[in-house]
C-alpha cells in the first residue's frame, strides 16, 4: 500500500518511483533502470509533466503506423513491465501486436519475472524465451541482439518504449519502422526512430491505446495520410520549442 497522499504535489511522479522500486525488489527492474528513470524524470520536468501538442501528434501517427503494420511487435523491458504491463497487454489485444521481452541487462531470472508479470496482467503469448526461435539482429553487441525470429526479427513495425540508441539504429538498418517513447528529444533513440513520442510512457501508452481504438474505424487511405503528414524531425523540433516555451514561462513566474 502506497504511503504517498494523493494531495502531494508530486504524487504521480512519486508513485512512478514507487512502482520502479517495487519492480526492482521483485526482480523486474535492473538497478541501471532506476538510474534511467531519474534521467527521464528530469526531462519530464522540462516538459511541465504533461503531454504536449507534439507528443499528441506523434501518438496519432504511431497509432496509424501500428494499424497499418503487417506485423507489429511491442518490445518489453523491466521498466515497462513495472510501470505499465496492463497497458502493454491492452495495446497488444487492441492492435494484434505481439509482445516480446528483450533486455539489455539480461538474465533468465529477470526474464522469468517479466514473463510472470505480463501473464498476470492478461498476456497470453509472450515471445523472447524460446531458444529454438532465437535470431540475431546485426549491428549490435549487447544482449538485445538476440531476438525472436517470429517477433522482432520478422516485424515490420517495432514499438520500443524506453529504448537504447544502439538497438534503435540496428532496427532501422534492418529495415524496421521504429516507434519509441523517449522523454529526451535529443537522444540517439529519439533522433533515429521513425516516430518518437516525447512523453512519459505512463501517460502516453493510455493515449496511444485510445488513438488506436479511434483510428481503427478509419480506412487505410486516412491512416496513410496521417503518416504522410508526419515528419519526426519537425515534430522533435516542435517538442524542443515546447520545452523552451515552458522554461521561459517558468522563469517569468520565478
Amino acid at each position: 500500500m502506497s504511503l504517498i497522499p494523493k494531495s502531494h504535489p508530486r504524487a504521480k511522479s512519486l508513485l512512478i518511483r514507487e512502482k520502479l522500486v517495487s519492480g526492482f525488489d521483485s526482480g523486474l527492474v535492473a538497478k541501471e533502470g532506476l538510474l534511467a528513470q531519474g534521467r527521464g524524470e528530469a526531462f519530464d520536468y522540462l516538459l511541465g509533466e504533461k503531454t504536449g501538442k507534439s507528443a499528441k501528434t506523434a501518438i496519432k501517427a504511431a497509432a496509424a503506423q501500428i494499424l497499418l503494420a503487417k506485423l507489429s511487435v511491442i518490445s518489453v523491458n523491466g521498466n515497462i513491465a513495472a510501470l505499465c504491463p496492463k497497458e502493454v497487454v491492452r495495446l497488444s489485444k487492441q492492435t494484434g501486436s505481439k509482445i516480446e521481452v528483450n533486455l539489455f541487462y539480461s538474465n533468465e531470472k529477470r526474464k522469468n519475472a517479466i514473463f510472470k508479470e505480463l501473464k498476470k496482467n492478461g498476456a497470453k503469448e509472450i515471445l523472447g524465451k524460446n531458444s529454438a526461435a532465437r535470431a540475431t539482429l546485426s549491428g549490435i553487441d549487447s544482449a538485445r541482439r538476440i531476438v525472436d525470429k517470429n517477433g522482432i526479427f520478422a516485424a515490420d513495425v517495432v514499438i520500443v518504449p524506453l529504448e537504447d540508441g544502439d538497438r534503435t539504429m540496428a532496427l532501422r538498418k534492418a529495415g524496421k519502422i521504429v516507434i519509441t517513447f523517449d522523454l529526451n528529444p535529443l537522444s540517439r533513440t529519439s533522433q533515429t526512430a521513425n516516430i518518437t513520442i516525447v512523453d512519459n510512457v505512463t501517460r502516453a501508452m493510455e493515449l496511444l491505446i485510445k488513438n488506436c481504438i479511434i483510428l481503427s474505424k478509419k480506412n487505410k487511405k486516412t491512416l496513410k495520410t496521417i503518416l504522410k503528414n508526419f515528419n519526426n524531425k519537425k515534430n522533435l523540433s516542435e517538442n524542443i520549442n515546447e520545452i523552451k516555451n515552458n522554461l521561459t514561462k517558468r522563469s517569468r513566474i520565478a
